[in-house]
């Protein structure tokens, strides 16, 4: 396919395509395949609980699973989109989504409940930000940056789109419904849009001949990889643990389903906004010190949902800065390999590094409901979590990549990197 001067992008490696219709294409998809794969469950998680006597625990439990599914099958995803670009995985990964679904919402039992989780978990794993995020650093590369915010922008507005949708839908009919009801919105909005928009020709990855015949091995054995590994795995495990144990704090606190519902939507009006402030965040800092500056500023917010009994009002605010935090993180996580590593090995090495912190994700949700009885509560759980944060921020020194071992084969990138925040080597 001839590329056009309107369709292309000049970067350090030469002319590589940047199709138009993929970034508003990954945004509508990244609302909908979230907001109903991941945020509608921690809504009508009680509603399912009582209507089926099931065990919350349990119920919990299968949406871990998806989660850890979803960590396993994104490593083989990743080595998939360095070879063959998104658009299979991606329109794949929009076909299992909704089937999934509707087994989950007519399951007649447990077994079939878990059952259908997951397939789930591997629809999100070929539909959620890693992919997507693969597909724009290649595709926009050295300007990804701008793109990453735009489509975490969008993102960062599922929960507050489809957190109230959820709870609307729930008080006017069964959570089954409900279930089968965003199945079919999910269906509507990414299957065609992942299959159409994604057509264009994924160009070569950047990168001399030298450094591409190395491999990302050396990266993967190095110590800041291992250390960055386990800064977001305790990070991941903390952040994910609030977002689906928030809405049963503010129950507990004496909210409404309904309340708890738009408390966590604002929460994802809060990342949209810290999303826009990451640009600005990265020109001013490091890269080591912001990781240890926002992941310590989530054990914050996490203590003071643990500390703050009401009102109603400061809960939400409390619940905006969460999200004003998690919205700064999630572009931290996506733009870090590309800060140390270049844009090379992209897919496989944010496969790796993310495999250890979507298993801790996907472990939260049910850790946090089983630890939330022993700990007397939500708010005991919200200590905990606090500190788990704490600790994830206290490894950060130990991230930061020489330019030794990042590489000289891709100097451009390097400055276009510095110029966005430089690297602090380690203490």
């Amino acid at each position: 396919m001839p590329h056009t001067k309107a369709d292309v992008a000049a970067t350090g490696t030469g002319v590589r395509s940047r199709p138009r219709a993929v970034l508003p294409a990954l945004c509508a998809t990244q609302i909908t395949s979230w907001g109903v794969l991941y945020y509608a469950f921690p809504v009508l998680n009680p509603t399912i609980t009582h209507d089926t006597g099931w065990p919350a625990g349990a119920t919990t439990a299968a949406f871990s699973a998806a989660l850890v599914v979803s960590a396993v099958v994104g490593i083989f995803v990743g080595r998939v989109l360095d070879r063959r670009g998104p658009r299979a995985v991606m329109t794949a990964g929009s076909v299992l989504g909704p089937l999934s679904l509707l087994l989950v919402a007519a399951a007649p039992d447990l077994a079939v409940f878990v059952a259908g989780w997951l397939p789930a978990g591997a629809a999100m794993a070929a539909t959620f930000y890693p992919p997507a995020f693969a597909a724009l650093t290649r595709w926009w590369a050295p300007d990804h940056i701008r793109a990453l915010t735009v489509v975490t922008l969008a993102g960062g507005l599922a929960s507050t789109v489809f957190a109230p949708l959820t709870a609307v839908l729930a008080d006017h009919c069964s959570w089954r419904t409900t279930y089968a009801v965003l199945a079919g919105i999910l269906a509507a909005v990414t299957i065609p849009t992942h299959a159409l928009a994604l057509r264009a020709p994924w160009p070569p990855a950047p990168g001399s001949p030298r450094r591409t015949a190395a491999g990302p091995d050396p990266a993967v054995r190095s110590r800041a990889f291992w250390m960055l590994a386990a800064t977001f795995t305790l990070s991941a495990f903390a952040m994910y643990a609030v977002v689906i144990t928030l809405v049963p704090l503010l129950l507990e606190r004496g909210c409404t389903t309904t309340q708890a519902a738009w408390a966590l939507g604002l929460g994802g009006a809060g990342q949209v906004l810290g999303r826009t402030l990451y640009a600005a965040l990265a020109r001013h800092t490091g890269v080591v010190t912001r990781t240890a500056a926002l992941i310590g500023l989530g054990g914050l917010t996490t203590a003071s949902l643990a500390l703050v009994p009401g009102p109603y009002g400061l809960l939400v605010a409390l619940s905006v800065l969460a999200g004003i935090v998690r919205g700064n993180l999630t572009l931290l996580q996506a733009t870090a390999v590309t800060d140390r590593w270049g844009t090379t090995h992209y897919g496989r090495l944010s496969g790796l590094l993310g495999a250890p912190a979507h298993a801790a994700a996907a472990l939260a949700p049910f850790a946090g409901a089983v630890l939330a009885v022993p700990l007397g509560g939500y708010g005991p759980l919200f200590h905990l979590l606090a500190t788990v944060s704490v600790a994830a921020a206290l490894t950060a020194p130990w991230t930061g990549v020489t330019e030794h071992h990042r590489g000289g084969s891709h100097k451009r990138s390097s400055a276009r990197e510095r110029s966005l925040g430089g690297q602090d080597g380690p203490p």
